[in-house]
């Protein structure tokens, strides 16, 4: 089944694991890397839409004037939703090997037993998901041209293809941590999230909503972590290997 809403209820579901007995112990570190980050982010953000726009106005003048009710907002709307994204995926990368150990854990809680990838060392689980971290780096960064193409050329709907993109990009990023402790590649994991598309989707699309939303985005990363392990549980069964 690929339930068009069932994402939403995976996410709530993290949220309440993050408190359960043997979880909320690997939630501290990520939260800490979240705050620092987003605060970073945000002052680079602020300050390169306001460069952006006053050099963008400063060559509009006459009848193209009205120009400027329609792309200021659309280039401080695009900042935000950069800025954001930028935002989960470096928590992401520096925080990935604490992930992969919140996964093994709420897998733990759920079913009674860890993945096979809970037993590699800190270091080696360092080096294991940082190069995972960069290749999906490389995957979004491909994807990403197209479409800062298109936002120019189709500026309206240009968030809304955005938004697309970073459900999918959420969905297979917070995936990949419970899969990842099973062995599987990048690759392999978005062939089993495609499977359930809508899905995937619709918890990508609760994890972008929630980054969005302040002070709540700071535990975002280990809610997405959990929802994503109990969906990959019941969802996306696995066995060690």
């Amino acid at each position: 089944m690929s339930n068009p809403i069932g994402g939403l209820g995976y996410f709530m579901q993290g949220l309440r694991l993050l408190s359960k007995p043997g979880v909320k112990r690997y939630v501290l570190i990520p939260l800490f890397i979240n705050i620092v980050l987003f605060a970073i982010l945000f002052w680079l953000a602020g300050d390169l839409s306001d460069f952006i726009v006053s050099q963008f106005m400063s060559h509009l003048s006459g009848w193209w004037a009205w120009l400027t009710k329609i792309v200021k907002p659309f280039i401080y709307l695009l900042a935000i939703l950069i800025m954001f994204f930028s935002f989960s995926f470096v928590a992401n990368l520096v925080g990935a090997p604490f992930n992969s150990y919140l996964a093994a854990a709420v897998e733990k809680h759920l079913t009674g037993s860890s993945p096979i990838g809970s037993e590699r060392k800190f270091w080696a689980e360092f080096g294991v998901m940082v190069l995972s971290e960069l290749k999906k780096w490389g995957y979004y960064a491909l994807w990403s041209i197209p479409l800062f193409i298109a936002s120019w050329l189709i500026a309206p709907i240009a968030p809304f293809l955005w938004f697309i993109f970073g459900a999918w990009m959420f969905s297979s990023e917070y995936l990949d941590y419970p899969m990842g402790n099973y062995g599987l590649t990048f690759s392999d994991i978005r062939k089993h999230i495609a499977g359930k598309r809508m899905l995937s989707l619709s918890f990508g699309a609760a994890v972008t909503v929630a980054t969005m939303i302040p002070i709540f985005n700071f535990i975002v990363m280990p809610v997405a972590v959990a929802g994503a392990t109990a969906m990959r549980v019941e969802k996306f069964p696995l066995t060690r290997s």
